[in-house]
């Protein structure tokens, strides 16, 4: 496909894009603003991303998304709760951490298990129901992001790696399925992804300080 040929179908799809895409987009890059802050209405206005995509991904035959999005969906409400809690002197229980050598390797580990369970059932769904699911990305994708979810509702520095990767493959993959706008959305995603993980990585240092 020649540079012309990409920038036709991106002006294509951006005439195509649907209001429920642009509300699920704006909502998206709000809600990772506020992750990169550190601040609790990540999860709200999480929430109102998902449940968007939970439907777009369904019509656009990427289950693998779609699982995501509803994985998101219950993490969200899941770190909500923990990103709230607070001890005895109302500090918050959960602050930002660095993974340690342990947790890395769950975290690999949580990773391999969900890509090669996700690969499977798309690889055969792909036969009779969703033909047009790409298995191998697809996968990639989700599993990246199911590990990225997990470990940013503990406020872990590594989540950022992780939406890193999801961000880099679902650029494409939603350009192919004809998502363009959100092929647009993951790549200031991915942008701000970069940010997040030097913000992190920065409070991470100041809390083993004060905690040391």
């Amino acid at each position: 496909m020649s540079v012309q040929q990409i920038f036709d179908e991106f002006l294509k799809g951006i005439a195509n894009t649907s209001l429920l895409e642009y509300i699920a987009v704006v909502s998206g890059i709000v809600s990772v603003w506020f992750s990169r802050k550190e601040n609790i209405l990540v999860f709200p206005t999480g929430l109102a991303n998902t449940v968007i995509y939970v439907y777009l991904s369904f019509k656009y035959h990427l289950l693998g998304e779609a699982s995501v999005n509803f994985y998101y969906t219950v993490m969200s409400v899941y770190g909500w709760w923990l990103w709230a809690r607070k001890d005895v002197r109302l500090q918050h229980v959960v602050t930002i951490k660095f993974s340690t050598r342990k947790e890395q390797l769950q975290q690999l580990l949580f990773f391999a298990t969900f890509y090669a369970v996700i690969y499977l059932a798309l690889f055969h769904l792909k036969q009779s129901f969703a033909t047009g699911a790409i298995p191998w990305a697809d996968a990639l994708a989700s599993a990246s992001a199911f590990t990225g979810m997990w470990l940013m509702a503990r406020k872990k520095v590594e989540s950022w790696y992780w939406w890193i990767l999801t961000n880099a493959c679902s650029i494409p993959l939603y350009f192919v399925k004809g998502l363009v706008f959100t092929s647009v959305y993951y790549l200031i995603l991915l942008v701000m992804a970069f940010w997040g993980l030097f913000e992190w990585v920065r409070k991470a240092k100041e809390n083993k300080i004060v905690h040391a």
